[in-house]
């Protein structure tokens, strides 16, 4: 047996709606996308929704259409994907890591402001694992200084801050659908925004930045690129969709259940757990843990006993700086909160296709490897 830390759960009615698809005439460029735009608005209650063929390619149009260029900058979290920067970058645009909250693994909002300059432009939050950030803080630190903010929820749809889906404050907001997350259209992803210009502006990057007068008569008024997702995996998004609530509530009934066995003994000594605070809820796209002080030097040896019991467990995330390609660009960056986060954070496996057995199964697991370090100081 092997328990991933996340799996896709593709029911029968999923395989009838890509069957569906595959046999009409028009598979990509057709109805479904515009259905499954249009559910994504009514989900998260905003007012337009781009699909695309990636959460990567999201950002990156995303970037470009609230105006991101040449030697600007960008704010953003060093624990995220290296995608958050990467499609920066591509715009041609600097990168800015702030601190790292090391309860939540979000961004620290009180060392933005001492990274702001003239050549700051947006914003760039991560939800991390699933957990908004606080958004009315971030919206009213860019507010004061005329900045934007693209809130990267790629880990976040269907969470909630203070009463409102993740996704509807910020200028605009990137979702994913990889197969990891718990809605999948294989790949794929969104921009979502109620700006309309913005919106606009992601349509034309998504598909060559060609606008057409007449179906032979058209114009390209921008550089855009092909981020086009078909009607087959927006038919696989659509009816997934409808089922995100429920995966949700299953991913919530193993994650309660790990808060609740990881607060006792050995536990307690061992590791720390993000508890979710009540004003918010969470996708639970990850259940990160922090391993204590005394065992971050043995995270390597606790990571192989738990894969090789069965348990599929990940680290999220080397911090973007780290990686070779930043360190010759920018030289050597050191943020202790972000690396000691990333010392520390283990995600257990947390997804809907898991039963109480398999949860049982991790936490008894999980006590006896790490009851073995509990006298390695």
């Amino acid at each position: 047996m092997f328990i991933p830390y996340s799996r896709q759960n593709i029911q029968n009615d999923d395989i009838s709606a890509v069957c569906a698809a595959l046999e009409d005439d028009i598979i990509t460029c057709g109805k479904r996308v515009d259905e499954f735009e249009h559910a994504l608005c009514e989900y998260i209650g905003v007012k337009f929704a781009v699909v695309m063929n990636s959460a990567t390619s999201a950002l990156h149009a995303g970037y470009l259409a609230l105006g991101l260029s040449q030697n600007d900058e960008i704010i953003t979290s060093p624990i995220t994907f290296a995608a958050t920067a990467n499609t920066a970058i591509m715009c041609g645009a600097d990168v800015r890591w702030a601190g790292v909250d090391e309860y939540s693994g979000n961004i620290d909002i009180s060392s933005i402001q001492s990274l702001i300059n003239p050549r700051t432009k947006i914003i760039v939050p991560v939800d991390f694992g699933g957990l908004s950030v606080d958004m009315d803080e971030i919206l009213s630190l860019a507010k004061k200084h005329n900045l934007l903010v693209l809130d990267d929820a790629s880990h976040a749809l269907g969470s909630t801050y203070k009463g409102v889906k993740v996704g509807k404050k910020a200028n605009a907001s990137v979702f994913s659908f990889h197969a990891i997350k718990p809605i999948t259209t294989l790949e794929g992803g969104a921009l979502l925004t109620d700006d309309e210009q913005i919106a606009k502006k992601a349509r034309l990057i998504r598909s060559h930045g060609i606008s057409k007068k007449e179906l032979w008569d058209s114009d390209i008024s921008v550089l855009g690129y092909n981020y086009r997702l078909s009607d087959v995996a927006c038919a696989l998004g659509l009816s997934q969709l409808k089922k995100l609530d429920s995966f949700i509530a299953k991913r919530e009934q193993i994650a309660l259940y790990y808060d609740s066995e990881l607060c006792k003994e050995p536990f307690n000594d061992l590791l720390d757990i993000i508890k979710i605070p009540n004003n918010l809820t969470s996708s639970r796209h990850l259940y990160p843990i922090k391993l204590a002080p005394h065992l971050r030097a043995h995270k390597a040896e606790i990571f192989t006993k738990l894969q090789k019991a069965g348990i599929g467990a990940q680290v999220h995330y080397k911090p973007s700086y780290e990686f070779s390609f930043y360190r010759q660009k920018y030289g050597t960056i050191n943020i202790p909160s972000a690396k000691n986060f990333y010392e520390s954070e283990l995600s257990l496996p947390c997804h809907q296709l898991m039963s109480q057995e398999d949860a049982n199964f991790i936490i008894s697991t999980l006590k006896s490897v790490l009851t073995q370090f509990k006298d390695k100081f």
